[in-house]
């Protein structure tokens, strides 16, 4: 990318972010202004507008590429926006998890940023529809939905890994495990009680490898389901996730597919999106292939588990 390639359109979520991320999404701009960038940049006042300035900057013959400074949400909006547009998308990580970024490679860390935009790679990402709404990562069905909610309904502003500490344990005490139907690409697969993953990147919360094949540009989903109906089995599948021993377990369905359906008898089901709250069942979820074009680091990798397990004790 050079200046005379067009301008750049970044985007900030000022709500986004510790005051060590925020910090770093200045200095990216700084950067970019020293370089001699025309730098149109814009705060965005919510995720609708996020979406809304990128489809902005998508359409205009002007625009040479589309940063982005903000969370797993805050991206997703933006890659939404762009879908389709040959302009590529740089992600600046400034959220509490920022999953699609440590699955591209992109560390909290302002020399690495530089190189990576200097010296990076374009590789095309898979997007994924729920009923319609766009995720770039995972969704969760089910207790992990119940622990999104209950975060999002105390959430204020940006927020830790702590902050999930008592939503985790409350949904431990009192989640019920109901039953959920699930159909990949018109087969049904299961039909019990359960805990069921669909996503496009292989690394969840703190890196654990739940959808351990999923490749983020080979249009495919990917589709993990915990046999689960008690506290007990719950404790046994989040041991053996995280020995990364979850795979060859009998109580573990994996799938690869285009299109998923997830229903369930229950109404009180509850899903997640990227980190936030998710739609309500029954919920067809696809695949679209390709959408986005986003910059990545030269040979590709995914951020290391130290970088994680440092901005957790942050």
């Amino acid at each position: 990318m050079k200046p005379s390639n067009g301008y750049v359109a970044y985007i900030v979520n000022p709500k986004s972010g510790a005051n060590a991320a925020k910090k770093i999404a200045e200095q990216f701009a700084e950067y970019l202004l020293a370089n001699g960038f025309d730098v149109h940049k814009s705060f965005s006042k919510s995720m609708s507008d996020v979406c809304e300035l990128s489809t902005k900057a998508a359409m205009d013959d002007e625009c040479g590429i589309v940063i982005v400074a903000g969370g797993d949400g805050t991206v997703r909006e933006a890659a939404n926006g762009l879908e389709g547009s040959s302009k590529p998308l740089m992600i600046i990580p400034s959220g509490t998890e920022n999953l699609l970024a440590n699955e591209l490679g992109l560390e909290e860390q302002i020399d690495w940023l530089i190189t990576v935009f200097e010296e990076g790679d374009e590789r095309m990402l898979d997007l994924g529809t729920a009923n319609g709404r766009c995720f770039t990562s995972i969704m969760g069905f089910g207790f992990d939905g119940d622990i999104v909610k209950r975060v999002s309904d105390k959430r204020k502003g940006n927020i830790r890994h702590l902050d999930y500490l008592q939503p985790i344990l409350q949904s431990f005490r009192e989640y019920s495990f109901p039953v959920l139907k699930v159909v990949a690409d018109g087969e049904e697969v299961f039909n019990e009680a359960g805990l069921l993953f669909v996503g496009n990147i292989s690394r969840y919360a703190i890196g654990l490898q739940i959808l351990h094949k999923a490749d983020f540009g080979d249009g495919l989903l990917d589709v993990c389901i915990y046999k689960c109906a008690s506290r007990l089995r719950l404790i046994k599948h989040s041991a053996l996730t995280i020995l990364k021993l979850h795979a060859d377990s009998e109580d573990v369905i994996y799938r690869q597919c285009k299109s998923v359906y997830v229903s369930s008898p229950s109404k009180d089901v509850r899903t997640e999106i990227d980190g936030d709250p998710g739609p309500s069942l029954p919920m067809q979820v696809e695949v679209i292939p390709q959408a986005v074009k986003v910059i990545v680091p030269k040979g590709g990798r995914g951020a290391p588990i130290r970088t994680k397990i440092k901005k957790m004790l942050k």
